[in-house]
């Protein structure tokens, strides 16, 4: 009865900003003459259907100018105003999504819908080992996805998808190139990409470069302390550049193609030993597509990637009595090989639909190079196979989506407990569209996760974060079972999604902070905080709502939303840690020919459900605004753009950072630019 009562009270707060324009829809339905916009393709999903149509999971996709407005240096940062959706915010360089309240080893990254092969899911200072600055679009899967790729997606998935193996030709070569200076850090940005073709074979090349120096601050770095650091955050510098090439050979059949990336990373951590992160990735990718390869058959789908991953963490630390500073490195490495196919049928008694197979096998370790000290995690081996099929059917009005997976993940460390877990995810949900331009569905699902070579080998320290971890070998899976409610205007110029979830999960993993502190051998000692692993049974629920007018056409354009989401510990276990504030938020923007100019604004109430040895979060109010003028020459065109971030100069903090009360987010910038586009 509680859980009904904080749902409906969670959609009456998340709504409340909309309510006035809501009331309108009746008569907007009536207004058949609208033209339907047109819908961005979601790719990461398994019929490739258009944000509103999808069932099984919310999904929103970020693209064109929307994109290139809040890019930011990390993927979280870039995503964290976006629905549903906050930050890790770990300083400048390391910041990844978390969705709903799930972040770290819940929430997959993925870049063309492969895993990013990367170790940010194991901690917060670990940067996701993709480029935003190389994005085309980004799409957000809000809610379970490990149906279609694993245990890494339990809480939901990015998808980062820069075109890199071509899939069509074009006519003539086409691309583009961007400079932008910001005023908060100094930062220096140079973006391109850039495609064309020789005869059957499309050719791609992307690349980026950026340098930015420590972040201004709004305040001093920690609230009321005379003696924090102020004007600048210390260790929040970064320096990172990408190149990407990609080939392939298109033809009516499909395409086959390759490509091969490189991603330099090194980024400061702002927290007391201002630790530095160096960060080398190396990526190889195969993709090959078939249209309708043989009777029954729409297309058959085969992707290979591997990943040859590798950071350093550099911390100083005083030695002695002498009071010299000593260098203490970690080596984390990641080699990765995954593959994806997937075989799309032509309808079966009206039921349509995609199974799959998926492999991965990962090699990680984290090493200390100072002797006598622990390994962070010992050196590890991943596998998982799985296979998966998902259908869809329509019924009359109603369209109904169905699938399973069954996965076997073994996690074998050197020297420990070999584990072995047999996972089964599956979904069913149903979108019922009797009213033209509406659709309301509910979806439930149950996925299972399996506990990650962290959570359970960790055992030693993490300069980075400033902990010593501890793992327990003998963790069991997660599952978590998924309740959605979905209502949503899908056609006019007035548009508008209310989504309500609850999720449980049982043997749920967190980190807790014992609040003992040990030595870097893990020894009493007051150098680092242990944290330990822990399972306990979990429950989130929230709403987010959100409405639109003309969003993507001429004229003036409007968008509010709100979301909202909490998490507990089943019993007397307290709240989750780090879960985000309930926020509301509104944008205003107007083109015409040329111009093109918009404001927003985000207030986040200040969060008060505390984990243990967790402080409250004050509230914030974020302004930003932006403003573009484009001339055209020929077949090129130049945008001029200026954006405005964090306008009022306010003290920033979210409540899903670790370290939200030493390092808030940046101040006032501007940030202005050209890009060019042909």
């Amino acid at each position: 009865m509680q859980d009904h009562r904080f749902l409906a009270k969670a959609a009456s707060h998340s709504t409340r900003a909309a309510i006035a324009i809501l009331a309108a829809a009746s008569a907007a339905h009536a207004q058949e003459a609208l033209p339907a916009l047109p819908e961005v393709v979601v790719t990461a999903t398994p019929f490739n259907a258009g944000e509103s149509a999808q069932i099984l999971v919310p999904a929103r996709v970020l693209a064109g100018d929307a994109l290139r407005n809040k890019l930011e240096g990390s993927i979280g940062d870039t995503l964290a105003n976006e629905p549903g959706i906050s930050a890790s915010a770990f300083g400048a360089g390391a910041s990844r999504p978390v969705i709903r309240g799930l972040g770290g080893p819940r929430v997959r990254v993925m870049q063309n819908g492969m895993g990013s092969a990367d170790v940010s899911a194991i901690s917060e200072d670990h940067a996701a080992g993709v480029d935003p600055y190389s994005a085309r679009r980004i799409e957000i899967l809000r809610g379970p996805a490990a149906l279609l790729y694993g245990s890494g997606a339990a809480g939901g998935l990015v998808n980062l998808v820069n075109g890199r193996i071509p899939e069509t030709l074009e006519a003539q070569p086409t691309g583009e190139l961007e400079v932008r200076y910001g005023t908060a850090d100094n930062g220096r940005a140079l973006s391109l990409s850039a495609d064309g073709a020789a005869g059957r074979i499309g050719l791609h090349v992307d690349g980026s470069f950026r340098d930015t120096n420590d972040y201004r601050l709004a305040s001093r770095a920690v609230r009321d302390d005379p003696e924090s650091p102020a004007g600048r955050l210390p260790s929040s510098a970064t320096r990172a550049h990408s190149l990407g090439f990609g080939a392939s050979i298109v033809d009516s059949w499909g395409h086959i193609g390759a490509s091969v990336a490189v991603l330099d990373n090194r980024y400061g951590i702002p927290t007391d030993e201002q630790a530095t992160i160096d960060l080398e990735k190396r990526r190889y990718d195969i993709d090959a597509l078939l249209k309708q390869p043989f009777a029954g058959a729409e297309q058959m789908r085969f992707r290979l990637g591997y990943t040859d991953y590798a950071h350093t963490e550099i911390a100083s630390e005083e030695e002695g009595e002498s009071g010299s500073e000593a260098e203490e490195r970690t080596d984390f490495s990641n080699d990765t090989l995954e593959m994806r196919w997937e075989l799309a049928h032509k309808p079966v008694a009206g039921w349509r639909g995609v199974f799959g197979l998926h492999a991965e096998s990962a090699d990680f370790a984290a090493v200390s190079r100072e002797p006598g000290h622990p390994s962070t995690v010992p050196e590890t081996r991943s596998r998982a196979y799985a296979a998966f099929l998902v259908e869809e059917r329509d019924f009359g009005p109603a369209r109904v989506n169905a699938g399973a997976r069954i996965e076997n993940a073994v996690r074998d460390p050197e020297g420990g407990q070999r584990r072995s877990f047999d996972l089964a995810s599956w979904s069913a949900g149903v979108a019922w569209t009797g009213i033209p331009g509406y659709s309301f569905g509910p979806t439930f699902s149950v996925a299972q996760r399996a506990p990650s070579a962290e959570e359970l080998y960790s055992g030693g320290p993490h300069h980075a974060t400033e902990t010593f971890d501890r793992g327990d070998s003998t963790l069991d899976k997660e599952t978590s079972r998924n309740l959605e409610l979905t209502l949503q205007k899908t056609e006019g110029l007035l548009r508008w999604r209310v989504n309500l979830f609850q999720n449980r999960i049982r043997n749920f993993v967190y980190g807790q902070l014992t609040g003992v502190t040990l030595d870097h051998e893990g020894n009493p000692g007051d150098e680092l905080d242990e944290r330990v692993y822990r399972q306990a049974g979990a429950k989130l629920r929230g709403a987010e709502a959100e409405i639109s007018h003309n969003l993507r056409g001429q004229g003036l354009s409007l968008r509010a939303f709100a979301d909202t989401s909490r998490g507990r510990l089943d019993g007397s276990g307290g709240w989750l840690p780090l879960q985000p504030a309930t926020r509301v938020g509104a944008e205003v923007g107007y083109r015409q020919g040329a111009w093109r100019a918009g404001a927003s604004v985000i207030r986040a109430q200040r969060q008060e459900r505390l984990a243990a040895n967790e402080t409250a979060t004050p509230g914030y109010t974020r302004v930003d605004a932006s403003l573009s003028w484009t001339q055209r020459s020929g077949p090129m065109q130049l945008t001029w753009f200026a954006l405005l971030k964090n306008l009022l100069d306010e003290d920033i903090r979210l409540s899903t950072s670790l370290l939200k009360d030493s390092a808030p987010l940046p101040g006032r910038s501007l940030v202005v630019g050209v890009r060019t586009a042909f």
